[in-house]
């Protein structure tokens, strides 16, 4: 797999600096882009074929082998860089040794269930994370060829098949719920929380302009930070689910948090995102129906892989 290389219309922010025994979050950003995209071309060669094979993880819960063979491509990417990396990723679990805080963070196939329906929304999510903190962050979109990039401190970017200069990315701007285009995520491996989600669910759509669902969580991560939705709320998600589209976020200028307002997002899957007057807005409205102790109340396991 050749390396992606990207081209910036505006000199990137400055970085922080890191310990010179470690890679720069430049240096992991690299990386990541050449692992999403040796994953997003192994989903792009396998979507739709006939010789696909699937099974359950548990209800409704399916994984192909297509969801395999994308995340060792990933990993066999990150362990050519980095040997003896820590890797968690949705199918092979966690799994490496190297003792520098650093952890790739991976979703080969997010969108599952619409990747083996031949719906064509589906991505590749790889993120690093320093102290449990995301510095580099990858969304790819293996059809269209789009890839969603941040980097800490560096901002976040869209770049388009066949065009090399990335456009910087923008949260919208608009300042609360009323006009709002959002997207949302059922918490179909959490069905003890439905009637939470539901009652917040209700207050927000009667509020908003439109929700939409679209059945893959970083890829709405991305379309946020890219401006496309203007927030974004979910429950029981897991930390490669997040990684990457959390960071974008950040780095697009907008707010993600818990239902708490809190960054607990890893440890609990919950999170609610998007610019700043929607955050806000959109925070309050959920919370008032479902805030962590009441969701951990009904479902205290909650689908999280730790």
């Amino acid at each position: 797999m050749r390396a992606t290389t990207l081209r910036f219309k505006e000199p990137l922010l400055s970085f922080r600096v890191v310990d010179p025994a470690q890679p720069s979050d430049r240096r992991l950003l690299e990386v990541a882009l050449e692992a999403a995209a040796a994953g997003a071309q192994v989903l792009r060669e396998q979507f739709r074929s006939a010789s696909l094979s699937v099974h359950a993880k548990g209800r409704n819960d399916l994984v192909s082998s297509a969801d395999h063979a994308a995340e060792a491509a990933v990993a066999r990417v990150i362990r050519g860089h980095f040997p003896d990396a820590v890797f968690l990723g949705e199918e092979s679990g966690r799994s490496g040794g190297r003792r520098d805080g650093l952890e790739w963070i991976v979703d080969p196939l997010d969108g599952t269930n619409n990747f083996l329906q031949g719906l064509p929304i589906f991505c590749t999510s790889v993120a690093c994370c320093r102290r449990d903190e995301p510095v580099a962050g990858v969304v790819h979109e293996p059809l269209t060829g789009t890839v969603y990039s941040a980097v800490r401190g560096g901002g976040a970017w869209r770049h388009e098949s066949g065009n090399g200069a990335g456009e910087r990315l923008q949260v919208t701007a608009r300042t609360g719920l009323d006009g709002a285009f959002l997207a949302t995520g059922f918490p179909f491996r959490a069905h003890a929380a439905l009637d939470l989600y539901l009652a917040a669910f209700r207050e927000v759509f009667l509020e908003a302009r439109a929700v939409r669902r679209c059945g893959a969580a970083a890829l709405d991560l991305a379309h946020t930070a890219a401006g496309i939705y203007d927030g974004f709320f979910e429950f029981r998600l897991s930390p490669w689910d997040l990684a990457a589209g959390v960071l974008l976020i950040e780095e697009a200028g907008g707010r993600v948090s818990d239902l708490d307002g809190g960054r607990d997002y890893f440890a609990g899957g919950n999170v609610v995102a998007g610019g700043e007057g929607v955050w806000q807005q959109l925070r309050r409205a959920v919370n008032r129906h479902a805030d962590e102790a009441r969701l951990h109340a009904v479902d205290p396991a909650g689908g999280v892989v730790a």
